[in-house]
């Protein structure tokens, strides 16, 4: 396999005038950055509509689009808004030039999506009219009960699923709009992979193994997952105490049937990773190790100390797939509590793992996969993820202060440059991809973080400034992937 590099950014963290980066010219100019650096690969998080606490892990739909991400510039070229519209946009507070602040953003995006919405359903132009109606029939596997599942979530308040009254009916124009909303993100997000792809970028998308309670999943397909009879969770899904939490972590995502999942041949595994593998040319799935054995924990649990692990679908589920839809372009996100059957079950469909530099210093641990002398070539290697610190604030904090000044002593740095300095040492391993998060190609420090896992507020939230993309900063990340044989026009040679 030809040696490769990439970034990790998700739209949202995209500069931009409308408080929150979206499918717009900013998603262009990042790519072209991308190839002027000489990346191949752009990595992004779920592209899912985001439920609590903004996470793209708990999205209340596995396949719809996050509607924040539609660009409305492209919705006014088209007479569908105003200027004056959007002037409304660009009144949200400065301080969302580097962070999103997702309440304001919805609360003055949604409705003028739904006044675009509006407005093509009145002009009805015949191509893209067309267009849309095609759309729908193509997609109303998923985009019936999605659309309809919004509406109905929109007439009661945002609240639960679970404490709807039980007669309703949305409102027939409200489904519309919702799938009209949808059109519209695809559209976009279609046209910018294919920019993407025509100038030598592939996406790599992520699947997080579970799904939101509070979803368009659970509540059209109920006898898929381990729920009461109030459809409230039996048990929900975490993880052990591990690296990042003494008390484990509740996900409170619900448990899947897996035995009732068989029992159609994972028909709804199969349609959403079709419809990922529409979207994206590959993809990371999220807790890997979950497929195997999943961590079951008591609903209403205070922590997830008295988990059990449970026997996953294993072979079953990836047969289903592969003989559905072929080759699978997995990455297996096998991080954490890792078995020897995890790592079997890996190994036999051949998918790449990953490797976290920052969790190979610090311990003694000769045989530590995160230590770069121990890396593979079919893996991929990152600095950091979105769930780690940045690696400038790696390097500062004092909590991780023994595994730092073991990584310069690795690397002979000065310390002068430690961020650079660990980025030359990803990219000159035998891995044969490596993926770096924006955050650390511009040196930016804990305030920079994406994630902290076990905490809530504060997360996901992250923008790029305007002024980050500089063309020196291009020249300095070619010319280093050129001399690590990462180059893409070192891999069109090959």
């Amino acid at each position: 396999m030809a040696r490769k590099s990439g970034i990790l950014l998700h739209p949202t963290s995209l500069p931009g005038n409308f408080g929150i980066g979206d499918l717009g010219q900013w998603a262009y100019r990042f790519a072209d950055f991308l190839a002027e650096s000489g990346q191949q690969l752009w990595q992004i998080l779920p592209l899912g509509p985001t439920g609590y606490g903004n996470s793209p892990y708990q999205t209340w739909s596995s396949i719809a689009g996050n509607p924040l991400l539609i660009n409305l510039e492209k919705l006014a070229d088209l007479g569908w808004l105003s200027a004056e519209d959007l002037s409304v946009m660009t009144r949200i507070p400065s301080a969302a030039d580097s962070f999103v602040d997702f309440d304001t953003v919805t609360q003055v995006k949604m409705p003028l999506l739904r006044k675009a919405a509006r407005a093509f359903f009145e002009a009805r132009p015949a191509d893209t009219y067309q267009e849309y109606k095609d759309f729908c029939l193509q997609n109303a596997m998923w985009l019936d009960s999605f659309a309809r599942f919004a509406a109905l979530r929109e007439l009661n308040n945002e609240m639960p699923w679970t404490t709807w009254r039980s007669a309703q009916f949305a409102e027939e124009h409200v489904i519309a709009e919702h799938k009209f909303i949808q059109f519209e993100f695809h559209r976009q997000w279609f046209a910018l992979r294919l920019y993407c792809n025509e100038i030598g970028i592939k996406i790599i998308g992520d699947i997080p193994i579970f799904v939101a309670h509070d979803s368009a999943d659970v509540w059209a397909n109920r006898r898929l997952f381990d729920l009461d009879e109030k459809g409230n969770p039996r048990n929900i899904a975490g993880v052990p105490p591990d690296y990042f939490s003494e008390t484990g972590q509740l996900w409170g995502n619900p448990l899947y049937r897996w035995d009732e999942m068989a029992r159609d041949g994972f028909a709804w595994w199969i349609d959403r990773i079709r419809a990922a593998m529409r979207m994206t040319d590959i993809i990371r799935l999220d807790h890997f190790r979950g497929f195997e054995k999943f961590y079951q924990i008591p609903a209403g649990a205070d922590t997830a100390v008295d988990g059990t692990w449970v026997q996953g679908p294993v072979d079953r589920l990836f047969n289903a797939l592969s003989s559905a839809l072929g080759k699978l372009p997995f990455i297996a996100e096998d991080l954490g509590y890792i078995t020897p059957e995890v790592r079997a079950l890996r190994d036999r469909w051949g998918f790449p793992g990953m490797r976290i530099m920052q969790f190979g210093f610090g311990d003694e641990q000769r045989g530590n996969p995160h230590r770069p002398f121990n890396f593979i070539k079919n893996c991929i290697a990152y600095t950091g993820t979105h769930d780690n610190d940045t690696t400038a604030g790696w390097f500062a904090d004092k909590a991780t202060h023994k595994a730092g000044e073991e990584a310069l002593v690795y690397m002979g740095s000065t310390g002068e440059k430690p961020v650079w300095d660990f980025i030359r040492l990803a990219l000159a391993s035998v891995a044969d991809t490596v993926v770096l998060p924006m955050q650390d190609i511009l040196g930016l420090g804990s305030e920079a973080r994406m994630n902290t896992p076990s905490t809530k507020g504060n997360n996901w939230n992250w923008r790029m400034t305007a002024d980050a993309i500089k063309p020196e900063l291009a020249v300095k990340l070619r010319d280093m992937v050129q001399c690590y044989g990462r180059h893409i026009e070192d891999v069109n040679a090959v």
